[in-house]
């Protein structure tokens, strides 16, 4: 007769075999759209975690979001009830009025945008040149691209004291100037009362400061562009400028615009190279909030200095976004 069958209770591994296994049977009914058994320790089914795909983007803009609300919103909200009380903490319109009756208030309004209205158009046709020949095979590139890099390293007022000591009147282009007999005497380009020579040397120094950023952004806009829009432009007979001017600058549209955005709210700003260049010669808005909030200790008045300048970026901003928007098909393929 044959041995009766074993019955036995099962082994310690016969049962994590067969738990595995149901475990997998269960899995795979579960990802085929079966119907499984509901066991403890279940994960989120597909639409709690597309739920929570979903909250992704708000959680990794999260932290950023609480470091602009700290450092940036609620000083700004500071910063407007200063402007808008007196020393004794009563609202007031004041401090405005008496802005506007300031001394040196419409020099530099004037000078301000005076600088706005020459670097910027002119930092963005060095940089599209720039970006223009990086882009390309040209033998050297690479090195010219790091030359080119080199002023995001160096800091506002480092990059004034620098161009200080070009442009002071014993400084190296005098030297130059002077060793190839085009002058007899320096020029006094940081005089005070040469304002076109200030103004010369401010817009010179804040260009090659900044342009490397604004390289930078449109370099990531070339880079963005396909280019089999460029290889069907040549194919149909368009030359290199056609195909810059009628494929290259419409599709840099988007990317003009941030760097537009940011370089006019920093131009707004800006204060080191002025102060390092002209020390008090040539007065822009930042140059007078520093002066009122440190030189003459009135806050209020710094505030509204401040208030001002935001208000003024803000409306560069809405004006880029309004003149500049690019319609929605263009990022649709």
């Amino acid at each position: 007769m044959p041995p009766p069958p074993d019955r036995s209770p099962l082994t310690g591994a016969s049962c994590w075999t067969l738990c595995w296994g149901g475990w997998l049977m269960a899995s795979e009914l579960e990802y085929r759209g079966t119907a499984a058994v509901p066991r403890l320790g279940r994960r989120p089914s597909r639409g709690a975690r597309a739920r929570l795909r979903q909250l992704v983007p708000y959680l990794l803009m999260a932290p950023a979001m609480a470091f602009l609300a700290y450092f940036l919103f609620w000083p700004a909200l500071g910063a407007f009830g200063v402007a808008f009380q007196t020393a004794a903490g009563e609202w007031t319109l004041a401090n405005f009025q008496a802005l506007v009756r300031d001394t040196d208030f419409g020099l530099a309004v004037r000078n301000t945008f005076l600088l706005l209205a020459i670097v910027i158009p002119l930092e963005f046709a060095i940089a599209l040149a720039m970006a223009v020949i990086a882009q390309t095979r040209l033998r050297g590139r690479g090195f010219f691209l790091y030359v080119w890099s080199f002023p995001l390293a160096v800091s506002d007022l480092a990059a004034g004291l620098v161009w200080l000591s070009i442009f002071t009147s014993h400084g190296y282009l005098n030297s130059v100037l002077q060793g190839l007999h085009l002058i007899q005497r320096p020029i006094g380009f940081l005089n005070f009362d040469n304002v076109p020579g200030l103004v010369l040397a401010v817009v010179v120094a804040e260009t090659w400061r900044s342009i490397s950023l604004v390289m930078v952004v449109i370099m990531s806009g070339i880079q963005a562009i396909p280019e089999d829009l460029g290889e069907a432009a040549s194919i149909l007979g368009a030359s290199a400028w056609k195909r810059f001017t009628m494929v290259t600058l419409p599709l840099l549209k988007p990317t003009l615009q941030v760097g537009l955005m940011l370089r006019t709210t920093t131009a707004f700003q800006v204060f080191a190279v002025v102060v390092a260049l002209t020390g008090g010669g040539l007065p822009v808005l930042a140059t007078k909030t520093a002066t009122w909030a440190y030189g003459a200790r009135n806050y209020q008045m710094a505030a509204a200095y401040a208030v001002l300048l935001l208000i003024l970026s803000s409306f560069a901003t809405v004006a880029y976004l309004t003149l500049l928007r690019t319609p929605r098909q263009v990022f649709q393929r």
